[in-house]
């Protein structure tokens, strides 16, 4: 490849790069944002920025209100990220389940897969209270702080959980995030004694999270179920009771998929 063919194939991924940037500060701002904050949030030219914005509302990923000189993510952005959660078969049968658990607790229901070596919220069902805990779809957490997450890797082996420890760290984004690895599986012990994590203001300081893990035909942990709120409104002395709720709508996601639990956390 000569130098000039292979200038423009650099310069084509770096366009492509920033224009990825540009639609993950859109997606991170429901209400909107100016094209001089997100050329600053991305480290671009106001110019670039524009240009890159422009082109993405030309194929529909980007839409400017002229009215509030406001950008937004577009609706084919929508419509190419829904894909991530159709290609998984247990993403619309678990929506009654998450309905049924929202109405019981009158908390966000919630559910994730580990992806990577992070916890990523994939269907959500929100609360109709007026102040409620939302980590929108795609949106990720580290797996130590999440209770979905910890409900996912209570069911690996030490050695497993030790192996991602070493991975990502225990990172302590709030005064009660779990910092050492003995903290950690002492953890993911009781959630497998009881049936169910919790993430206890160890991701949001004043946020609680209850989940419990969702398992395949092959008895394989695929993903599991949550409920998120205000801990005002969760406190620590109705959480077993929760916790039991969401339980049981975990096992009965699971029967619906045609999956089991191994007998050892039945």
């Amino acid at each position: 490849m000569g130098p000039i063919a292979k200038s423009e194939t650099q310069g084509g991924v770096q366009s492509v790069t920033r224009a990825l940037d540009l639609m993950r500060a859109l997606a991170r701002a429901e209400e909107g944002r100016r094209v001089s904050d997100l050329a600053k949030e991305t480290g671009l030219a106001v110019s670039t920025a524009h240009r890159l914005l422009t082109t993405l509302e030309l194929s529909g990923f980007a839409q400017f209100d002229s009215a509030t000189m406001l950008w937004h993510v577009g609706r084919e952005a929508f419509a190419v990220g829904a894909t991530f959660g159709r290609r998984r078969n247990f993403v619309a049968p678990a929506l009654p389940f998450l309905r049924r658990l929202r109405d019981a607790t009158r908390e966000t229901a919630n559910l994730g897969i580990l992806e990577g070596d992070r916890l990523v919220t994939v269907s959500q069902v929100e609360s109709r209270e007026i102040m409620r805990a939302i980590s929108p779809p795609g949106g990720t957490a580290p797996v130590f702080c999440s209770g979905m997450g910890k409900a996912i890797v209570s069911t690996w082996e030490e050695a497993q959980i030790r192996a991602l420890i070493g991975r990502v760290g225990l990172p302590r984004i709030t005064a009660r995030s779990l910092a050492t690895p003995e903290a950690v599986l002492a953890d993911l012990a009781a959630c497998r004694q009881r049936g169910y994590a919790v993430d206890n203001e160890e991701h949001i300081t004043g946020l609680r999270c209850v989940a419990s893990v969702v398992w395949s035909a092959q008895a394989e942990p695929v993903c599991a179920i949550s409920i998120s709120g205000l801990a005002a409104r969760l406190p620590e002395q109705d959480l077993d009771q929760i916790g039991q709720l969401v339980r049981q709508a975990a096992h009965q996601l699971t029967q619906a998929l045609g999956g089991t639990a191994p007998e050892a956390v039945v």
